[in-house]
């Protein structure tokens, strides 16, 4: 998949709701109810990263789940990411 440019980044970074490019990455923190509910959403954000075939760099602390997305095939970041971003933000 193509490498987007800076224009394209910024431009599909305005159709998502709180994620930020930080070194060639769009990240995005999640704050959930409880640590049940955050372990509950990793596990359908893994099996939607399996379907897609596109994983996330997840960090989990307590209530607080960090994504992070790249295409490291690509050298940074591409169509790929943003739809997995808006999926995962559809949970």
């Amino acid at each position: 998949m193509k490498r987007l440019n800076e224009y394209e980044v910024e431009e599909r970074l305005e159709g998502l709701h709180d994620w930020s490019v930080v070194d060639d990455e769009i990240v995005r923190v999640y704050t959930l109810d409880s640590f049940p509910a955050a372990l509950d959403f990793v596990q359908e954000v893994g099996s939607l990263a399996e379907h897609l075939n596109h994983h996330p760099r997840i960090v989990i602390d307590y209530k607080k789940v960090t994504l992070a997305v790249t295409t490291h095939d690509a050298g940074g970041l591409t169509g790929k990411d943003f739809e997995l971003a808006e999926a995962c933000d559809a949970i």
